[in-house]
């Protein structure tokens, strides 16, 4: 579904991708993991088209999107639950949503996809008209999800979605996110959270100083001993 060869990011003089590659089939769980500075916000952010690359190739579905505007891939059914939530504050819960409908390939189902996700996340529904910036850290990452979803993604991008959030509040979000890929939504997850996210994941990488040095099954990355010294403490 999506596979990325050889990418090169720079910001100026400094590399923060280099010669990355990695696979996403569809229909599964991928989690990108490493510490922080590694450069898993950066590929999120080129893959998404918010940064250019300096060279290599994105292709998803057969299609080179190396360099597209963000408004083209979000378009094209790429989705992004970007880290720090990024939700409109002065706006209401309801109206973000709209925001996410607005997507031409989101107009069609608009009513669908957010009785959907008024389904899924039923605290939405009781604050429909509260100011989203009032809302407590896991319902603005409720938020941010719902959102993400308004605009019909096939693939949906999760960058720290736990980044902040109260431990029961993580297990909340991991889950939601391992229901929509039940439910047939294909997942790259960037989490610092490695135990769990090699627990979600069928495929796995480990990103360091911006190149991908271990992959495999999320199985065998958590029973790698690198693995599990470097960011498990064990």
């Amino acid at each position: 579904m999506l596979a990325i060869h050889d990418l090169d990011v720079r910001y100026g003089d400094a590399q923060a991708l280099e010669g990355v590659s990695l696979e996403v089939e569809e229909g599964t769980i991928v989690a990108v993991v490493g510490s922080n500075g590694a450069g898993k916000s950066s590929l999120i952010r080129t893959v998404a088209g918010m940064l250019r690359p300096a060279s290599g190739r994105i292709v998803y579905r057969g299609t080179d999107i190396a360099g597209w505007p963000s408004h083209r891939v979000c378009n094209l059914g790429i989705g992004q639950v970007a880290e720090g939530r990024q939700i409109f504050p002065s706006l209401t819960v309801s109206e973000n949503l709209d925001v996410g409908a607005m997507l031409p390939r989101g107009r069609a189902g608009r009513a669908g996809n957010r009785e959907r996700v008024l389904h899924m996340f039923p605290r939405l529904r009781e604050r429909a008209a509260q100011a989203a910036g009032t809302l407590s850290g896991g319902e603005q990452q409720m938020l941010a999800i719902g959102r993400c979803l308004m605009g019909a993604p096939e693939l949906v991008m999760f960058d720290e979605p736990s980044l902040g959030l109260a431990p029961a509040l993580v297990q909340e979000v991991l889950r939601t996110i391992q229901d929509l890929n039940r439910e047939g939504l294909t997942c790259v997850l960037v989490e610092q959270n490695v135990a769990v996210s090699l627990k979600l994941a069928s495929r796995a990488y480990v990103l360091e100083n911006g190149r991908i040095t271990l992959s495999g099954s999320g199985g065998e990355l958590l029973a790698d001993d690198r693995v599990r010294r470097a960011y498990l403490g064990l």
